[in-house]
């Protein structure tokens, strides 16, 4: 088989079948369907894609039709032959400045002719699986260059927006910016002042009709508006002009010195593959988000995915198109809207097609102060806050600043180059440069490391070592990620010596007292790299230090084997996690001291609970389990967290947040928050419920708890947690009214108005991101969340802490079989759980 045939990944439109020689013929083949979820997703994108096709092509310089081409080339070329089923292919915003500058240098044809060969190098690289490789380039070199992009976008179509015609390079657009507007068009700014506010407020209504519109792309409400409002009030404009299909010009050979058509392509074919790899990736996180549509379309074939770009950037330039990459804002909506397969993108090319061949009039009236409007817009959107706020969390923020501006006022090859020098240096730098300084402070003697230790630092580690006087107390603190074999020797050997002439030696992370605008990651990896060379004993570990490892399996304590005594050292998983919740901290103690890692064979594990004395159905008696999981907190947990309650009783508790809950014992609050001793005030009561205040029947404890958390302990969020298969939630569905008012009842009529407000159809319900609820239990416990927030919120000390804004509120649901926490949009009207997605997350 050739090398480049592409790796082929589950398609789930496909069926295979291998018939044996002694079989009955087999089934005729089965017809082609679309699920209705594919057809919905095609349509959403589709109307997304039409307008910012015709932007894209405007802003390039290219025939507008190009745009068109490109879209329906990348949605069924890339849709039918890429890796990444979800991800929607077509004209990018990230390539306008690439394509911008190639048709002001070739012109036309040979642009196209650039593409296809860009699309036979991206072949070529899917071929030698070097997919993978594209995504080591820093993210800070990424966000710089899609930045730049962003800036020269905006700031040249600024001038269509104002009534005039951008020049060729962003310096120009610069200078002649003050002319334009002494000459602006106001028929123009007003095309594009209402086109940008249709953009911004759409998705800003408010209420269920806000949800109900909110389905239609702002993108074509803005231009559709715009059109509209131009041709009803007769302003004479500059229009879209589709010349007949019949004189599109075609891609020729290329013409130019082979120098400059080899940088372009290779630009081309870099900007095209980073964006489309990066989009894949994204789309993955996506689509992890909803449940079980990661099983069914599976993880994106990276290399399959370059092949399938490849492919439709040969095809869109041989047909006279713009180049293709992968569209973040088009992805992003096809998985949002419900794509289950590659049958969603591909459809929406269909449609595109169509539209190119039978929608031309009515194209033809959008004013190009509209499309210009729309694209400046995008470009905008390009340089993301949140991209800027990472790479100054991680000292990259000069990466980013001389790639952008690299890209802006060089070209994106340039810039891209000169990103990629400064990160080089940059990390250079970092390795290389080491800072060591030595004090005396109260008798003991301090040796700060911080940067990495390498063998270049030797000599200088060496010098402040020896600073230190023999027989006295030492203190290495360790302020790095990195230790190289020479400086393990060197520190290693001087800490033997100086233990053998009668003195001490701590090695420590960072101190304590380190700046907030450092890193955090620093001291546990310094920490982490100490303790694994064996220079760090677990009894050196300063006391605010604890670290704990991931929560491991376990089998509600049913072990095969059991563990008496487990050897020092041994991994903590189910006997740790014996004490689950004490007092208001609840934390199962599975603290590791020397890195070890839980792993799936639950028949190795320590036995807390159940073992010796079991009864014949796998359960001791309560006595029994209690004693047994107190020995094995006492012989397992209790040294290990030792230190880190006796901080926590010297400076009392300082909890973050209030936790409220339900008493169900499958909800440990430590484990699906993962938080610590001292992290979470908890409370906790049957159906998680928040009695309003001035409710008589001695209900007061729940309010004391909000009083004390809010008023003593300033605590800064709430959060009331529900869960799937709440017992009662189901009690209060299957209630009758009279009978005997048990203790039980009489707590539970507390959630009466949670099932009063899902009666109420004139307000919104509840509901979960990706699916409907499974069925009435799992909608009141939805419902009952958002009543218990409104309960929150009439208590004195909460409504004060929230106008004084010290206070958050949370919603949130844990589906206890699926493992999966949902949190609530508090702006959300429609009160909707959604997932808790890594890329939504500051770093």
């Amino acid at each position: 088989m050739s090398a480049c045939v592409p790796t082929r990944t589950t398609d789930p439109s496909r069926t295979e079948r291998t018939p044996s020689s002694h079989s009955p013929p087999p089934a005729p083949p089965r017809r082609f369907r679309v699920e209705g979820a594919d057809l919905s997703a095609s349509i959403a994108v589709f109307l997304i894609a039409l307008p910012l096709s015709l932007g894209i092509a405007l802003a390039t310089g290219a025939p507008l039709q190009a745009g068109l081409v490109a879209a329906a080339v990348g949605g069924l070329v890339a849709g039918r032959l890429g890796g990444a089923p979800l991800q929607v292919s077509g004209p990018a915003a990230g390539l306008t400045v690439v394509t911008a500058d190639l048709i002001h240098h070739y012109g036309w044809r040979t642009t196209c002719a650039i593409t296809v060969l860009a699309g036979l190098a991206q072949i070529g690289l899917g071929c030698l699986r070097v997919a993978r490789t594209a995504l080591a380039v820093s993210p800070a070199i990424v966000h710089g260059m899609l930045a730049g992009i962003g800036v020269t976008i905006a700031v040249a179509q600024l001038h269509i927006v104002l009534g005039g015609t951008p020049q060729s390079s962003v310096l120009d657009n610069l200078i002649s910016l003050p002319r334009q507007l002494a000459d602006l068009q106001p028929a123009a700014v007003s095309a594009s002042v209402l086109t940008l506010a249709l953009l911004l407020l759409w998705p800003r209504i408010p209420g269920r009709v806000g949800r109900l519109l909110r389905r239609v792309p702002a993108a074509l409400v803005a231009v559709a508006g715009a059109t509209l409002a131009v041709s009803l009030a007769g302003l004479t404009l500059p229009k879209v002009d589709l010349p007949s299909w019949s004189s599109h010009a075609l891609a020729g050979l290329p013409e130019g010195p082979v120098l400059g058509v080899a940088a372009a392509v290779l630009t081309t074919t870099l900007v095209c593959s980073v964006q489309s790899l990066l989009g894949a990736v994204a789309v993955d996180k996506l689509a992890a988000g909803r449940p079980g549509l990661s099983a069914r379309v599976g993880r994106s074939d990276l290399n399959r995915e370059l092949f399938g770009q490849g492919a439709a950037n040969i095809v869109s330039g041989a047909l006279g198109g713009l180049p293709v990459a992968g569209v973040a804002v088009r992805s992003s909506a096809n998985v949002n809207a419900g794509a289950v397969s590659r049958n969603s993108t591909m459809l929406h090319g269909v449609l595109v097609v169509v539209a190119a061949l039978l929608m031309v009039p009515v194209l033809e009236f959008i004013p190009l102060a509209s499309l210009a409007a729309l694209v400046m817009a995008v470009g905008i959107q390009m340089v993301s806050l949140h991209h800027i706020r990472t790479v100054t969390r991680h000292r990259e923020v000069l990466v980013y600043v001389v790639t952008t501006l690299g890209v802006v006022f060089l070209g994106v090859l340039e810039g891209v180059t000169l990103g990629i020098a400064v990160a080089v240096s940059v990390a250079l730098n970092r390795l290389a440069h080491t800072r060591i300084t030595h004090e005396e402070k109260e008798g003991a003697h301090y040796v700060h490391v911080r940067g990495q230790l390498t063998f270049l630092a030797v000599p200088r580690l060496s010098r402040a070592l020896h600073l230190v006087p023999q027989g006295t107390h030492a203190v290495v603190e360790l302020d790095g990620s990195f230790m190289d074999h020479a400086a393990y020797e060197a520190l290693h050997d001087w800490q033997n010596t100086h233990i053998a002439q009668s003195g001490s030696v701590e090695l420590t992370g960072r101190h304590p007292g380190r700046r907030d605008s450092e890193p955090a990651s620093s001291h546990a990896h310094a920490l982490d790299l100490s303790h694994a060379l064996g220079l760090v004993p677990a009894e050196v570990i300063p006391l605010g230090d604890c670290r704990c490892s991931p929560w491991t399996p376990w089998r509600n304590h049913q072990c095969d084997l059991p563990q008496l005594a487990p050897p020092p050292g041994a991994q903590l998983n189910s006997a740790a996690a014996a004490d689950t919740e004490t007092d208001a901290i609840g934390r199962p103690e599975h603290i590791s001291t020397s890195g070890t890692s839980g792993g799936p064979d639950q028949s190795r594990k320590p036995c807390g609970i159940g073992g010796i004395g079991e009864s014949a159905t796998g359960r001791g008696s309560g006595g029994d389990e209690l004693a047994r999981g107190i020995s094995a907190f006492h012989r397992n947990t209790a040294p290990l967290v030792r230190g880190e309650l006796a901080r926590l009783a010297r400076e009392g508790q300082q909890p973050t947040q209030l936790f409220l809950t339900c008493a169900d014992s499958r909800l440990v609050t430590s484990m699906i928050t993962s938080s610590g001793p001292g992290d979470l005030f908890v409370v906790r009561n049957v159906g998680n419920l928040v009695p309003p205040p001035g409710q008589e029947s001695g209900d007061d404890s729940v309010g004391a708890a909000l009083e004390y958390a809010v008023d003593v302990l300033k605590v800064r969020s709430i959060t009331v947690c529900g869960h799937s298969g709440c017992g009662a939630m189901q009690a209060l569905l299957s209630s009758e009214p009279g009978g005997v008012q048990t203790p039980l009842k009489r707590w539970l009529r507390h959630g009466l108005p949670s099932l009063e407000r899902m009666a109420d159809d004139s307000r919104p319900w509840a509901g979960l991101a990706g699916r409907a609820p499974a069925d009435a239990v799992e909608q009141l416990c939805l419902t009952n969340v958002v009543q218990q927030l409104e309960h929150l919120r009439a208590h004195e000390s909460v409504a004060r802490a929230l106008r004084e804004g010290e206070l958050e509120l949370h919603g949130m649901y844990f589906h206890v079989g699926e493992a999966q926490a949902y949190l609530l949009a508090e702006a959300d009207e429609g009160k909707l759980f959604d997932h808790v997605r890594a890329a939504d997350l500051p770093v």
